[in-house]
């Protein structure tokens, strides 16, 4: 297999209010692997219409995401910050490796039976072939590291059968045109972190979620300081103290989510914050987590409607990215086209 130059890439779905298991579980990581690493974040809205979106909503929402990125840290000049719909190419490979993956391998995608419930039949095609999208959106730039939850790890080990398949069945075209033994990389998960699954706030067993119906279930990116106290202060707990080691948390599903919480906004473990906190009231916790969260969260949802009231930036912005997205995804394109035996313009 051919060396490849390490480069990060991952996406945001634009559908609905960012609330604090994104920006934990995803923006926040993405802020500190741009000092490691070339990335790129894409807000995928190819993606978010596999449902039906409103039209005007959905631009909002394109915009409030890349103003989430910018605000959290994400330097757009250092990074590449674009939205998938401005750079066609991810379309454009999404059908080649649709003739690539096997049917077999998206039958057995745990999150479209999820997200089609009992109505499968009246699912679209675009939620069943979902993976097969963010398959082409990675490897269009044929990124080595994707940063990914839990619930994604299934899609991004369907991106490595493609990209594996792919090598295999063209290797004898790929070695011809001179891109070695293997022309897709293996693409590794990047899975982890403090708080790579942020819980209800109502429910310690349930991700936090977007479509969840109570407003109490989350903190918003967009919350003010009184909505993070109150919803902070209103969070289900246990009537127990909190354990002094990480050990008794098992069983007590909210008390190890509102740990999780402190210690991913502070940058710590969970047991240095149990080091502290062990044996204190949950009413004493709370109070020091409204604080912490207050304290980490209100600049960004300021700095965020800041950005968002400026929509002439944010599209200057994603059209600045898009076009260097394109300038790397084009030639790869162009690649593979020659690899399955295209005839291209020019050639």
């Amino acid at each position: 297999m051919a060396a490849f130059k390490k480069l990060v890439f991952s996406g945001v779905q634009p559908t609905g209010n960012l609330h604090l298991g994104n920006y934990l579980g995803a923006i926040k990581r993405f802020v500190e692997m741009q000092e490691r690493a070339d990335c790129l974040y894409c807000v995928v809205d190819l993606h978010a219409i596999t449902l039906w979106q409103n039209p005007a909503e959905l631009r909002t929402q394109i915009r409030e995401v890349t103003a989430a990125f910018i605000a959290a840290g994400i330097d757009p000049k250092r990074s590449i910050v674009f939205n998938q719909s401005q750079v066609p190419q991810h379309a454009e490979l999404a059908w080649i490796f649709n003739c690539v993956a096997r049917l077999g391998w998206l039958n057995r995608m745990t999150q479209f039976k999820d997200k089609a419930g009992k109505d499968r039949e009246n699912a679209s095609v675009g939620l069943y072939d979902y993976p097969v999208l963010m398959a082409a959106d990675i490897l269009a730039y044929r990124a080595t590291h994707v940063p990914v939850g839990e619930d994604q790890k299934q899609h991004l080990e369907l991106t490595r059968d493609i990209a594996q398949k792919f090598n295999t069945d063209f290797a004898e075209s790929i070695e011809a045109h001179g891109h070695g033994e293997g022309f897709f990389p293996i693409t590794e998960p990047l899975i982890g972190g403090p708080a790579a699954r942020v819980m209800s706030l109502r429910d310690g067993t349930k991700k936090m979620s977007k479509s969840d119906p109570s407003d109490y279930s989350r903190i918003n990116l967009t919350d003010d300081a009184d909505a993070i106290a109150q919803k902070v202060r209103k969070a289900k707990t246990d009537p127990e103290p909190l354990p002094s080691e990480a050990a008794g948390l098992n069983g007590r599903p909210e008390a190890d989510n509102l740990v999780g919480i402190f210690a991913a906004l502070r940058g710590a473990t969970r047991e240095a914050v149990l080091a502290e906190y062990g044996g204190a009231q949950f009413s004493a916790f709370k109070g020091a987590l409204v604080e912490l969260a207050v304290e980490s969260l209100s600049p960004l949802s300021a700095e965020m409607k800041r950005l968002v009231a400026d929509p002439a930036h944010i599209d200057a912005v994603l059209a600045d990215g898009s076009e260097r997205a394109a300038a790397i995804a084009a030639p790869t394109l162009d690649a593979v086209k020659d690899i399955v035996g295209f005839v291209r313009r020019g050639r």
